[in-house]
Order: C-alpha cells, then structure tokens, then sequence
C-alpha cells in the first residue's frame, strides 16, 4: 500500500501498513520491527511537504488513536492520531480552547507537534509550547512518559518521530475565548515600516504578500469580551469559499495556462481584497480553509531581519523574472525552549513561500533559501528545503544534545527514514 502525502510530492511504499488500535499495539509493532531488522514510523494525516514520515518498513497510522483520554483542570491528554480540526471541537464542547494555533487543522496533533507546526502570536508560540507532557513508545519497546524538567521532553516535542513513537500529548488549555479577526489591505511598504508597531499591538498578527504588487492582506487577531459578531454565511462563504478558494484556484489555473499573466491575475486578486471583523471562538478566527493544492517552503529567521528578507525575496522575484502566483506568508513567533524548534531562543519571523502544485519552481525556492539562510534561517520541519545536518548544527543550539540524545535512546536506528538520515547525519 503506498503512501501520497496531500501535496502529492510525497511518495512511499512501506513493507506493512498497521492501525494500532492502543499503545500495546504500538508497542508491539516496534518490538516487531527491531526483531525484523526494520524500520518504523507513524504517519499524520500528509501535510508535510519532506519526506519526515516515509519508511520502507512499518507504517503506523494512528486513524485509531483518536479522542480525549483524559481531562483534568487546565490539562488535557489526547491520542496521538487525533486530528486538530477534532480536538477543537472536543475542546469547545467542554469550554475549553488551546491558547494558540495555525491556520491548518487537518493534522494529527502528534504530526503537528513533532514537525513544529505553529500558529502567529506576540505572546503564545507554537503547538510544541503548549504541550504539558508526552507519551512515548521508545526503540526497546517501553512506554515512557515526560515532562518539564527532563531532556526527553525538550527535546521529543519537537521530536520529528526520531526519539519514539508519540502516542498520546498533554496540552495546556484555557477557558474558550473569543477573538477579533480583523482583515484588511495594507501596501507592502507601509507594512514594513509600522512592522513593529503591528506586532506589539496584536496579540496574533499574520499577513500575505501578493507577488508583482504592493498589496498584502494584513490579519490580525486579539481578544474581545464579546458578544459574538461571527461573519453572516453569505459574507463567510464570499470570502473563504468563493474568493480564496474557488476563484484562487482558477487564477492558478490559468497563470499555470499563461504565466505571463500573473502579474496582472495577482493585481486582479490585489483589487478584489477586502477588508472584514467580526468577533467568533478563538479557533474559528485561527483557522483557514485551504483547497487549493501547493508545495511549500517556510523558514524562521530572526524577527529583526524580517523586514530585510522580505526586500530582498521581492527583489529576487523581479530581478529573475520569476512569474509567482501564490502570496508569500508571514507570522511571528516568540522564543520557544524545544530544542528544535525553529523558534528556539529567539524572536522569530516565519516566511513561507508557496507555488502552485502543478508548476514547481525550484528555482524560486532555492534562491529564497539562498537568502534564508544568509540570515541564519531554520527551514519548517514539514516544509521544502535541502539543509543538511552540517547547516543545522550551526544554526540550532542544541543540535549536537539532540543527537546525542537520539544515539543512546535510538542507536540501531529503527525510526530513521531518508529524511532524518539527511537532516540529522
């Protein structure tokens, strides 16, 4: 049974494919895959871009592994295969909500966490910082499971499935809140200027920037006391079904027909922004609908060359030529303590690219990278990039603990891939 990751770029055909029904069966498949002289590796839902969860030996999908085990006080512990688009309305139902998250919900919460996924907050990091505690099925077979305090739980977080297998992740929740999403265009080189104000004012700020125009769309996202002002339906579906997704989409297609035409589609698309509040449960204003179907690449540079990096992708963009349909994003972060988070002990800026699936560009991406990487950026666990264990272990602090970490707990390498062979030696 081979395995396709939603962008399809993605590809892998293990020796056997198991659904664990519960952590004995976890841990029944790892002991199996040592005996065998096999690798192992649990999948998420595919909506990583690398090839983190591939394996050519046992493929564990957690469908299984769903729900809430427990919840107690501002604690609650959920099986690894649970998806995050589930467990915010798990979480809605009981009054609860997690203090922050991205825009995509399709994920398993065990695939999010261990590639870094991360929403845009002043104050609130990524998945990986709300995490209270994990459960492990380690290479010898054992259950473990870690909290603050140990080395395993710094650096297992953000894991990429290279320590154990995940089997089920504590998070710290809040009382259910409301935020108020506020969209609106900006020009490029007004954003740049007022950039600090705009993330010292909003508690959630993430914007686009349209290519070959001045034109970003600008979210921002802070609490309100309420009452509700959800968007009407007419207006909701207008903007998140229609514009951005269908209409989005037929853009793609005919730029992908006639490229020279994206300039002018994307100005199109520039005038046809609008701006929009409204008052709704924290993870309806964080979250997006994406159908659209796209290859991504996502570095975290340091938040005081943000504005830097931005110039110089724009100038790259028009000095090659390029003809680039899909906007460029950007979120901030504050410093996490993960060992591998992209965040890790700074400021962060996340810039992520994105081309239309049907015509890659790896041109495009490799001279973002080109820049990224002059600033001592860290590419996305999950998302296009070709930094090898060399780059990383100067650019991550504690790199060289993570792998000497990795020796004792994973020496015969049994949860390795191709991936993990180039990204951490």
């Amino acid at each position: 049974m081979a395995f396709v990751n939603w962008a399809r770029n993605q590809l892998g055909t293990p020796a056997e494919v198991r659904v664990p029904a519960c952590v004995a069966d976890v841990v029944h498949a790892v002991r199996d895959a040592a005996a065998a002289g096999r690798r192992v590796r649990m999948v998420g839902t595919g909506h990583s871009f690398t090839g983190v969860a591939l394996t050519d030996g046992i493929m564990l999908s957690p469908s299984a592994l769903t729900g809430i085990r427990s919840w107690a006080g501002d604690r609650v512990t959920v099986l690894a295969g649970t998806r995050l688009r589930v467990l915010n309305e798990l979480l809605a139902e009981r009054g609860l909500a997690l203090a922050n998250m991205g825009d995509i919900t399709e994920q398993t919460v065990a695939g999010a966490i261990q590639t870094g996924t991360h929403g845009t907050g002043r104050d609130s990091g990524g998945l990986a910082d709300e995490v209270t505690e994990l459960e492990l099925v380690l290479a010898d077979g054992s259950v473990t499971t870690t909290g603050p305090g140990e080395e395993l739980f710094d650096a297992a977080r953000v894991g990429l499935g290279a320590l154990g297998v995940v089997t089920a992740v504590t998070f710290r929740v809040e009382p259910a809140f409301l935020l108020r999403g506020r969209r609106r265009r900006l020009p490029l080189g007004e954003l740049l200027d007022s950039l600090d104000a705009l993330t010292s004012d909003n508690e959630h700020l993430d914007f686009f920037w349209l290519p070959h125009t001045d034109a970003c769309l600008v979210k921002s996202g802070n609490r309100d006391a309420g009452p509700a002002r959800p968007a009407g339906v007419v207006k909701h579906w207008l903007e998140t079904v229609f514009l951005e997704n269908a209409v989005f989409g037929a853009a793609c297609a005919l730029g992908a027909r006639l490229p020279e035409l994206i300039p002018r589609i994307n100005a199109a698309c520039a005038a046809a922004l609008m701006d929009s509040e409204s008052v709704d449960a924290s993870y309806k204003i964080f979250t997006a609908r994406r159908d659209v179907r796209f290859l991504e690449m996502e570095y975290a540079v340091p938040r005081e060359r943000l504005a830097q990096a931005l110039r110089e992708v724009r100038d790259l963009i028009e000095l090659m030529d390029w003809k680039i349909g899909f906007p460029v994003e950007v979120r901030v972060a504050p410093p996490g303590d993960a060992w591998l988070s992209p965040a890790y002990g700074r400021h962060t800026a996340y810039i992520a690219c994105h081309i239309y699936r049907p015509t890659p560009n790896p041109a495009y991406f490799e001279g973002v990278e080109d820049i990224m990487t002059r600033l001592a950026g860290r590419p996305h666990w999950g998302k296009l990039h070709t930094r090898d264990a060399a780059y990383l272990g100067r650019v991550y602090p504690r790199f060289a603990d993570f792998t000497a970490l990795r020796d004792r707990l994973d020496p015969r390498r049994l949860f390795t891939n191709d991936y993990l062979d180039a990204v951490l030696g």
